[in-house]
């Protein structure tokens, strides 16, 4: 009769494996406009939270746009020739309404692609056509120093 001497099987330890999903590293508490908004109100607002834009949202909290700082020195702009640049316009008229969202399980390093091929700086995330959150480029690179490269 022959003996093993290997002694008894250890199971290889568990590799942890980290979160690389939007849901994860995404911002929920939000600063979100309506679209009834005036444009002086929108300034007011980027500029005192130090912000460049965010999602609008009607009274249901479904998404109807994004405005951005660039929206708003658009009409600034428009202003300068006629000396009156009218701020107290609605958000409704200036803010971008083709919204490309995405959903909160898709991969992180799938949305930097993304973000790199679509050039824009943030995105809202949808579930079930309502806004839960928006993720920036800031958030992808802060959460990639939070990865271990074995557990990608």
């Amino acid at each position: 009769m022959v003996k093993s001497y290997r002694g008894v099987a250890m199971a290889p330890p568990k590799k942890e494996v980290q979160a690389v999903r939007v849901e994860d590293y995404m911002t929920r508490r939000l600063i979100t406009f309506h679209p009834d908004q005036t444009m002086d109100q929108v300034i007011d607002t980027l500029t005192s939270k130090g912000i460049s834009g965010g999602p609008v949202v009607d009274d249901n909290n479904n998404l109807v746009g994004i405005i951005s700082e660039g929206d708003c020195l658009k009409e600034v702009v428009r202003g300068k020739y006629t000396n009156t640049p009218s701020l107290s316009r609605k958000v409704s008229e200036h803010m971008t309404k083709d919204v490309h969202t995405i959903e909160p399980e898709m991969n992180i390093f799938e949305l930097a692609k993304l973000f790199l091929d679509a050039k824009l700086r943030r995105f809202p995330v949808i579930r079930e056509g309502k806004l839960i959150g928006q993720i920036s480029q800031r958030d992808v690179m802060r959460a990639c120093t939070k990865l271990k490269n074995s557990t990608w």
